[in-house]
């Protein structure tokens, strides 16, 4: 079992930036490929950004792509996502998810770890 943690979300104006956390406990992250995902009121979770288990392979939503950016630190079992140039389209509670390895490609990650969210948004 892994547990995930969001912190890092915020007020912020538009055209600011924001650094979310994700921190794992439970079993190591390695080797667990992380992402984000939000949902805005009224609209269905919708993905943000994956990264794999040694952080060498990432992928954007082309909402985001340019102006968001994963990473992460497997000795701190921690991925980020570094928000910058920040709409009001993007006020949302951004989730935390993992995979467990192996890694066979974008399209097979089902994502059953899930954090609680954490609220961003975004004034005009």
């Amino acid at each position: 079992q892994v547990y995930l943690v969001e912190s890092g979300g915020g007020l912020v104006q538009a055209g600011g930036s924001l650094r979310l956390s994700c921190v794992a406990s439970g079993r190591t992250f390695t080797g667990y490929a992380g992402a984000w995902f939000r949902q805005a009121p009224g609209k269905e979770r919708e993905f943000v950004a994956a990264i794999n288990s040694n952080g060498g392979n990432t992928n954007y939503a082309d909402s985001v792509r340019g102006r968001f950016t994963i990473s992460r630190d497997n000795a701190k079992d921690t991925v980020y996502l570094q928000m910058n140039s920040l709409k009001p389209e993007d006020t949302a509670v951004y989730y935390c998810a993992a995979d467990p390895p192996p890694f066979l490609g974008w399209s097979t990650l089902e994502y059953p770890y899930w954090g609680q969210g954490t609220q961003v948004t975004v004034s005009p």
